[in-house]
């Protein structure tokens, strides 16, 4: 079934948030394969944010609780694998909080996945007390995310966070 998504012409993040979620909530809601929905969702927000490098989620990995492994993305190639408190992607799934990097050169023990990239957000998963993916965004410009981003992002996880689940 082919879905369009209406991309606002609006420079206000708001209002692009505003507009992409319920698309994104309407274009996983009648699937259940978890890695259709999360490339979709990746595929969404890459193309609707001019400045987002790099979007991807990272999931649990079954035979090592304390990794996350690449999952669906859409970007340059990545890293595939990254324990629990390495990297900006480990460090939110050990906190289980979203962290905002403005400047990824200036954060201890970032991993280079992509040398284009200058600032990165990564939103945890949280299932039951315990974190099964990270979504991560990276972006080409120094300081790319804010508490805007944050706020709509952790949204949209709580939203579709049952797809993990598989119901």
């Amino acid at each position: 079934m082919a879905f369009k998504i209406e991309i606002t012409e609006s420079k206000d993040k708001t209002d692009k948030y505003e507009s992409l979620l319920p698309q994104i909530i309407a274009l996983i809601s009648d699937e259940n394969d978890l890695i259709a929905n999360l490339g979709n969702v990746c595929s969404v927000l890459k193309y609707s944010f001019e400045n987002f490098l790099w979007v991807g989620f990272y999931l649990k990995c079954k035979d090592n609780p304390e990794e996350l492994v690449l999952g669906p993305f859409q970007g340059r190639v990545a890293c595939t694998r990254i324990s629990f408190g390495k990297g900006v992607c480990g460090k939110a799934a050990e906190s289980k909080k979203t962290v905002i990097v403005e400047n990824v050169g200036d954060f201890p023990g970032h991993i280079v996945c992509d040398p284009l990239s200058r600032s990165e957000i990564v939103v945890p998963v949280i299932t039951e007390g315990n974190v099964i993916a990270v979504l991560d965004i990276d972006s080409g410009e120094y300081s790319g995310f804010d508490v805007t981003d944050k706020k709509y992002l952790e949204q949209m996880i709580e939203n579709i966070k049952y797809i993990f689940s598989g119901k």
